[in-house]
């Protein structure tokens, strides 16, 4: 049954087809809890999904009678589901309103609980669990929706609560630390999320009940192992907080044997179905086992390494060597370290749980402000908390490493970190604060704020002062190299290897007179002379103009490694390392994280000087005419891009492009080589006026060559220097240009 045409689906909507590729449309959870229901027939109550589709309707139109009519139909068909009626005096049907991006997001959008707790539905519910069950039901609900509705009142009307909860969700899709959260994962802004609303089940009700998090391997080291957290007597959202003390999920089957047993099945069966390691949130209600959501769970660059062999190694998976080393070919081209060995005389102080391995240093930061303020001033900073809450998200972002007192390996803190590759320790309970005074006591040490700290994300053990020690590749990487070898799998294939084989087809297309599409089709190398002739010219561009260039394009793209620079810039290797080694030392460029370099404040003052310059040579009013003349181009691109990752099917929903389609992809590139053709006509009117501007010319020209080689991460990945993100820095060029800025431009609705 299906409601609201493509704004609302129920879980146990037969789509005709796997629900794990309705991410775009569903969410990921509205997608995982769909694939759980429909198809794998799992203990997973009932309940319906609000699309992204509706999530755009509301930034469009506001809530519309559409949609009304779709989450009435919801609900009725919820009720029917459940066999309860929201907020039934004597038995209530009480609901939860989660949010589901596309991408996972943890934490960083609204979650209400409990909704249908009304003064009238505390008997029902007292009935159920006791009057102090029924109560803690009804402080939760006012707690979370008041939170996400800014203070105001809570209505009794469960009609109303439900609204306002829904409501809510989709706007913290805008929220700061959703928006945060999206700038440091380069996740894009007009995804949306959609809602999934469910009937409740209740880890609180009584002794015999639970909530908690299993993640089927230890997602720090990949060990296939258990591992996860779990709170007896308590609702999902105080587990992931980290604001309490959890047990390891194996405390489960200490009390709870039946249960345990049930969630051990249904972990291998997600896990066989999803083929990785999986993260499942689960509830236990009085000895039985529903599951909430089930995904791929985040893992350390080791933990991949060795998922990757053993899922390959083990004939209950449907994964052989070959995908096992193209699965993490980009970790193997640059593998992760593991220590070897440590300082001698390293002052161990505490110890905590792994949350995500890497030794990192730096000075004691307090609070997210205080690791902006020292990412800003060029110091690496450890960000030290009792807990972290979603709004510390900037600071985890440029933070060098994260300690907690509370929280788990699945806490929102620990998922983000092992998202980004940031070292992180938490549940250290030797960590205690003094409120005010910005010190900290670890171990028996008092520490203030601006001290030295070191971690160890992968032991769990925390040193006072600076601590180093050898590094050696995983062992996991031998491994993986030895089958590629033996399968002849070429790893140059990559990011890396893949932007050297771009240029190199654009250098012979620019010195022997081949279109750059016909060489990357016939597979045509440059010869030696022609190459080092390229590389010679190259070479006699000064050092300053190549610093300006670096200087402008870290200024544009935020981050960027030496290699990316290289290929991005169209410049050899050596010359862009020995410049960047020229600006770190002039204090104008500094280390990023996770890995690359960004501006320091003194290279943003240079970017900034440049551009004013730049600005004074162009004039106001050629530079809006050429941003006013981009604008016009860019629309149609926008299509070609959203057509290339959506495929469009008559009378359904658009499914995501998995490129098996050769018809499909070879319509959109032609649509995208006759705006490549007019997007270069104008480049080259503009060359005069602004001759740096052509560098993007021999960027698009290689990213097109490359995709018409084969390559389909070309036109859109993020992953390489593709047509897409040459187009988008690009259009930040021109919109600086012309003295305005990116929120400008949205709100005037051109944006790109």
């Amino acid at each position: 049954m299906q409601g609201g045409g493509r704004l609302l689906y129920f879980f146990d909507h037969p789509h005709g087809r796997s629900a794990g590729g309705l991410a775009g449309l569903l969410g990921g959870k509205g997608a995982g809890l769909a694939e759980m229901t429909a198809e794998l027939g799992l203990p997973v109550p009932p309940g319906f999904t609000l699309t992204t589709e509706a999530c755009r309707e509301v930034e469009r139109e506001g809530w519309t009678p559409g949609l009304d009519a779709a989450l009435r139909a919801g609900l009725a068909g919820l009720e029917a589901r459940a066999g309860r009626t929201l907020a039934d005096p004597a038995n209530p049907l009480l609901v939860s309103v989660r949010s589901g991006a596309p991408v996972s997001m943890p934490g960083m959008l609204d979650t209400v609980l409990n909704v249908g707790a009304t003064r009238a539905s505390l008997t029902g519910l007292a009935a159920r669990g006791g009057a102090s069950f029924a109560d803690e039901c009804r402080e939760h609900l006012h707690a979370s929706l008041r939170a996400a509705l800014g203070g105001e009142p809570v209505p009794e009307d469960p009609w109303r609560q439900l609204r306002l909860a829904v409501e809510a969700v989709f706007r913290s899709w805008h929220g700061e630390r959703a928006r945060s959260y999206r700038r440091r994962a380069r996740v894009a802004d007009d995804l949306g999320t959609a809602v999934s609303v469910q009937a409740m089940v209740f880890g609180n009700l009584d002794d015999a009940s639970a909530t908690g998090v299993l993640l089927t391997r230890d997602p720090a080291t990949g060990e296939p192992r258990a591992t996860g957290d779990l709170l007896f007597r308590a609702q999902g959202d105080e587990v992931v907080s980290g604001r309490r003390r959890t047990q390891p999920v194996t405390a489960l089957g200490e009390r709870l044997p039946r249960a345990a047993a049930d969630l051990t099945r249904a972990a291998a069966r997600l896990e066989r179905h999803l083929r990785d390691l999986c993260e499942i949130e689960f509830t236990v209600e009085s000895g039985r086992l529903w599951l909430l959501q089930a995904r791929v769970g985040t893992r350390s660059p080791r933990a991949a390494l060795r998922i990757a062999i053993d899922l390959a190694e083990d004939p209950a998976f449907p994964v052989d060597r070959a995908e096992a080393v193209r699965r993490v070919a980009p970790l193997l081209r640059t593998p992760p370290q593991i220590s070897s060995a440590r300082d001698a005389g390293a002052a161990l102080v505490a110890r905590g749980l792994g949350a995500s391995p890497g030794l990192a240093t730096g000075e004691i930061a307090l609070d997210p402000d205080a690791a902006v303020a020292a990412a800003e001033a060029g110091r690496p900073a450890i960000l030290v908390r009792s807990e972290t809450s979603p709004e510390d998200v900037r600071g985890i972002a440029v933070a060098a490493g994260l300690l907690t007192a509370r929280g788990g390996v699945a806490s929102h803190a620990a998922v983000v970190a092992r998202a980004w590759g940031i070292p992180a320790v938490v549940g250290v309970e030797a960590l205690a604060f003094d409120q005010g005074d910005g010190v900290i006591a670890l171990g028996g040490l008092r520490l203030a704020a601006g001290d030295l700290l070191s971690l160890d994300g992968a032991t769990g053990e925390v040193f006072r002062g600076r601590v180093g020690g050898a590094e050696l590749p995983v062992p996991e990487v031998a491994t993986l190299l030895a089958w590629a070898r033996e399968l002849g799998i070429d790893l140059e294939l990559g990011e890396a290897g893949a932007a050297s084989r771009v240029e190199a087809s654009a250098i012979a297309a620019a010195t022997q007179g081949a279109a750059p599409s016909d060489r990357a089709r016939t597979g045509a190398a440059p010869s030696d002379r022609t190459h080092s002739g390229v590389e010679r010219r190259r070479s006699e561009v000064s050092e300053a103009a190549l610093a300006d260039a670096i200087v402008r394009a870290l200024s544009i793209g935020g981050a960027a490694t030496s290699e990316r620079l290289a290929a991005s810039l169209g410049a050899p290797a050596s010359a862009v390392a020995a410049a960047l080694d020229a600006l770190r030392a002039q204090g104008l460029v500094e280390p990023a994280r996770p890995a690359g370099l960004r501006l320091g404040a003194a290279g943003r003052e240079r970017a900034a000087t440049l551009l004013a310059e730049e600005r004074r040579q162009l004039g106001a009013a050629r530079a809006q005419d050429a941003l006013d003349r981009f604008v016009r181009l860019d629309a149609p691109f926008k299509h070609i891009v959203a057509d290339w990752q959506l495929r469009a099917r008559a009378g359904a929903e658009p499914i995501p492009n998995d490129h098996t389609d050769a018809a499909y992809d070879a319509a959109t590139v032609a649509r995208l080589r006759v705006h490549h053709a007019e997007a270069l006509a104008w480049l080259d009117a503009l060359a005069p006026v602004l001759p740096r501007l052509a560098s993007y010319r021999r960027r698009l020209e290689a990213a097109l060559a490359c995709l018409l080689a084969g390559d389909a991460r070309f036109l859109a990945s993020p992953r390489v220097d593709s047509y897409h993100g040459a187009w988008f820095e690009l259009h930040e060029e021109l919109i600086r240009l012309a003295g305005r800025t990116r929120a400008e431009e949205a709100a005037a609705g051109r944006a790109g």
